[in-house]
């Protein structure tokens, strides 16, 4: 469980990005990020995600978010 303190900041400051700009609280941001994958990326300590920045995990958040809604048009 390497890099815990850089992972903790980093979670936080992209939970506050994720409610600001989606006009959520923080419990609902933390939430929707938490059941994204991002979230199981930046627990393994392989993909180096602890080391960017949480405007780039925003991005891929919302990437990630992009992913599921095209996926929702083919249902």
């Amino acid at each position: 469980m390497k890099h815990v303190l850089s992972k903790t900041i980093l979670i936080s400051q992209t939970i506050e990005l994720i409610a600001k700009k989606y006009k959520l609280t923080l419990d609902e941001a933390r939430n929707r990020f938490y059941a994204s994958d991002i979230s199981s990326l930046l627990d393994d300590d392989e993909t180096g995600l602890y080391g960017e920045s949480a405007l780039y995990l925003l991005s891929l958040y919302e990437n990630h978010l992009n992913k599921w809604n095209n996926y929702e048009c083919f249902l």
